[in-house]
């Protein structure tokens, strides 16, 4: 008999909570970019590299989301044609 899976480790299959993670990859991009837009100059280079790095890195997980798992885990009836229609999607009341 396998021991129980820890509860951190198990995988996401709430759809409210994959779009909190989505919402919150969202908010990481825009605090990582918040500095570098306000002060581009003051920040040191490696922590702006750093700031660059993760708000890509968020960036793309929250368009992962929004293209492949909207479709595929959350509603496989929905057909996306561009971003627009992905935020469409999220902020349609709940049928």
């Amino acid at each position: 008999m396998l021991p129980p899976t820890p509860l951190l480790s198990r995988n996401l299959t709430s759809p409210p909570l994959m779009t909190t993670k989505a919402a919150l990859f969202v908010l990481i991009t825009l605090l990582a970019g918040l500095p570098l837009v306000l002060w581009p100059l003051e920040i040191h280079p490696l922590s702006r590299a750093a700031l660059y790095f993760t708000g890509c890195w968020a960036l793309a997980r929250a368009y992962y989301f929004a293209f492949y798992v909207i479709t595929n885990y959350i509603d496989p009836t929905f057909r996306y044609s561009g971003l627009t229609s992905a935020l469409r999607w999220l902020l349609r009341p709940n049928q």
